[in-house]
């Protein structure tokens, strides 16, 4: 049976199921209907089915006919299945139903194909020298999912532990649609969360002398960290500082107590990520005693930098050089500042993040809006290809000799 003929054959399928996941888009780690949405898509599978009680993951062991036993090998395939608190503004006859949800980071795409491959797996037992684990799993977009799947045991299953790890992410701009891109190291960013809050005295903003206002100390440490960064961090050390929310305030003539911002940082090494650290402390502390408040500042590891194995990275673009053709494939220049917390199987599993070009038809990969938008476009005709590429790669590194 030709493999990709065969994910062809379910495309319908899978689309369908985007589709119904789209409509219904659920954030966080208590998916409901989504993992109900997995369970009846895997009914009637030959698997090993977990679903979670305490969070919306759903964990399936494949295994695979020429599995010998506690040293035949395991392979983890992942998708995460979560969306996003953002309003949809695309026109589809599939839109959100979910006022202020969207699967804007197309997480219902990566749960169809990994469905798709189980189907596709299935009927391909006898090609397999070991077990494999579906892992769909929530709480991606910072609920940290994969830290609680792998403390709920997703790594070991298969009853032994996972020998190689992969997950496909789409792309609706950056890389034309069907593209097969990724590289070796950091392909994606560590994140962390600030959280600052500084601490005057309010008063009547006519008279701001008799104040203590936190408002110009928050907005002169917004502006200074912006440079901070490219004073103290080397031009070729990569850092990203992006505040995304300020508060204060409730009424214009009126100087609050308090004043904050929230940011996140992305960094791609572990002394820049130290530093990074360091400089923030340093510099809404001393902005803080210039101005005569009291800062409080709290900074937040979140997700480590996704580190791709050599050997599975190379294994991976082979795979998908075999089954689409050496064109397909593409090697990033340079990593995203985008994060995931598969680094956190990563971390204890080789393997690699591959991603997918899915920026629909028509559209110029290099100004579509991108993951996260309320703009943001997936097409479905990669539906099977990630079900087939997933599926290629347990059989190559599971195969029967």
């Amino acid at each position: 049976m030709d493999l990709l003929d065969d994910a062809a054959g379910i495309s319908a399928d899978l689309a369908d199921l985007r589709h119904r996941l789209h409509r219904r888009p659920e954030i966080g780690l208590r998916l409901q209907r989504t993992q109900q949405a997995v369970l009846e898509a895997l009914d009637g599978l030959d698997l090993e089915v977990t679903a979670g009680s305490e969070i919306g993951s759903v964990t399936a062991v494949l295994r695979g006919e020429g599995a010998t036993g506690d040293g035949s090998p395991v392979v983890l395939l992942r998708a995460d299945m979560d969306a996003l608190p953002v309003h949809e503004e695309v026109d589809v006859p599939y839109r959100s139903t979910v006022d202020g949800a969207m699967h804007a980071c197309g997480h219902d795409l990566h749960t169809a194909m990994l469905v798709g491959a189980a189907r596709l797996l299935n009927d391909r037992r006898d090609q397999l020298a070991g077990d494999v684990v579906l892992m769909f799993q929530p709480g991606e977009e910072g609920y940290h999912g994969a830290a609680k799947m792998i403390d709920g045991g997703v790594l070991g299953a298969a009853g032994r532990a996972a020998d190689a790890a992969f997950a496909l992410h789409v792309l609706p701009n950056q890389v034309s649609r069907g593209m097969i891109a990724s590289k070796r190291g950091a392909v994606m960013a560590a994140s962390d969360g600030l959280f600052v809050t500084a601490r005057g005295y309010g008063g009547h903003a006519a008279s701001p002398h008799l104040a203590h206002d936190p408002v110009p100390a928050i907005c002169e440490m917004v502006m200074a960290l912006q440079t901070a960064i490219t004073r103290r961090i080397d031009a070729f050390d990569a850092a990203v500082l992006t505040v995304g929310k300020l508060k204060a305030g409730t009424k214009h003539t009126v100087i609050p107590d308090t004043a904050g911002f929230e940011a996140t940082v992305r960094t791609f090494d572990r002394g820049v990520r130290r530093k990074m650290r360091e400089i923030v402390h340093q510099v809404c502390h001393g902005i803080a005693d210039a101005h005569g408040v009291e800062v409080d500042i709290e900074y937040l590891e979140e997700c480590p930098v996704t580190l791709n194995d050599s050997g599975a990275t190379e294994f991976a673009f082979e795979s998908a050089a075999e089954l689409f053709g050496p064109s397909r494939t593409y090697v990033l220049p340079r990593p995203l500042t985008g994060t995931e917390d598969f680094s956190r199987v990563l971390e204890r599993v080789p393997g690699a993040m591959i991603l997918i070009g899915a920026c629909p038809e028509g559209q110029d990969p290099d100004t579509a809006p991108s993951n996260h938008s309320p703009h943001a476009m997936f097409d479905d005709s990669v539906l099977s290809d990630g079900a087939a590429l997933y599926s290629e790669l347990a059989l190559r590194q599971l195969a029967v000799p």
